[in-house]
C-alpha cells in the first residue's frame, strides 16, 4: 500500500480494496467475481434509517443485493449484488485501531462477501485467520 500524506481518497481505497479482494482465499473470491465493490464516504440516508445508526461512523461496509442463499431457494436477484465500503468509518476505524488498512479492508470485503453466502461468522472467521 503507498504511503500517504493525506487520508486516502475513496480511488485510493478502491484500489486497496482491488488488492485486498484479490488477497482473499479462491474458495471465497470464486463466488463473488460478479460482486461490484463501490466505495463512498459515507452511507446514505436511507441506509442510515434503515440500519437504524446512531451515527454515520457505525457502519464499515454494506452488502447489498440478493444473498446467495437466498438465491439457492429460488429467490429471484432483485438488484446487481454489491459491496459498499465506507471510507470515512473505515479510516476513523483504522486512526482508533491502528491496524494496518489493507488489513481492515479485507477484513470488511470478507465479512460482506460473507453475508453473500449466508456464512456464520464463524465461518468468515475461519476464513480471514487462513487469509
Amino acid at each position: 500500500m503507498p504511503h500517504h500524506s493525506t487520508p486516502p481518497s475513496c480511488a485510493d481505497l478502491e484500489t486497496i480494496a482491488a488488492i485486498a479482494f484479490a488477497d482473499i482465499p479462491e474458495e471465497l473470491r470464486r463466488y463473488a467475481a460478479d460482486v461490484i465493490i463501490r466505495v463512498e464516504d459515507f452511507p446514505d440516508d436511507d441506509v442510515e434509517r434503515e440500519m437504524d445508526l446512531e451515527s454515520s461512523f457505525d457502519l464499515l461496509g454494506l452488502y447489498r443485493g440478493t444473498a446467495m442463499d437466498i438465491q439457492a431457494f429460488g429467490g429471484a436477484p432483485s438488484d446487481v449484488d454489491m459491496i459498499f465500503l465506507y471510507r470515512r468509518p473505515i479510516l476513523d476505524y483504522w486512526c482508533e485501531t491502528g491496524e494496518d488498512l489493507s488489513s481492515v479492508v479485507k477484513h470488511v470485503l470478507i465479512h460482506e462477501i460473507g453475508h453473500h453466502f449466508g456464512l456464520s461468522d464463524d465461518d468468515m472467521e475461519r476464513i480471514e485467520d487462513e487469509a
